[in-house]
């Protein structure tokens, strides 16, 4: 069983900076991918960015350039860095983790991001 609990959410103005991260109850270098993603009202939940047990990573192209996901090995936490946000950020994002076949999920973190 895995735990992911997400913080760091908040209200922000547009063009500003949130950093949020996922904290795992396992080794970060265990799981096979850890991905952030989010869900606004109306609409599914979409991938927003990974990163593998390699260290590879992937973004959808709606925040490429002004997200980054990385690992926190001292804090075994991934974290989500997002730089100029803009209203439509606005969500609850949501940390993944896929693990022997399983995935897991956090109860998510509210962003709003105000024009």
């Amino acid at each position: 069983q895995v735990q992911l609990v997400e913080s760091g959410g908040g209200l922000v103005q547009a063009g500003g900076s949130l950093r949020i991260s996922c904290a795992a109850s396992v080794n970060i270098f265990s799981i096979n991918v850890v991905g952030w993603y989010r869900q606004a009202p109306g609409n599914q939940r979409e991938l927003v960015a990974s990163i593998n047990s390699n260290g590879m990573t992937n973004y959808a192209d709606s925040v490429k350039g002004r997200f980054t996901i990385s690992r926190d090995n001292a804090k075994n936490t991934v974290n989500l860095q997002m730089n100029s946000l803009k209203p439509e950020d606005t969500a609850v994002y949501y940390c993944r983790a896929f693990l022997t076949g399983t995935n897991y999920w956090g109860k998510g973190t509210l962003v709003t991001v105000s024009s």
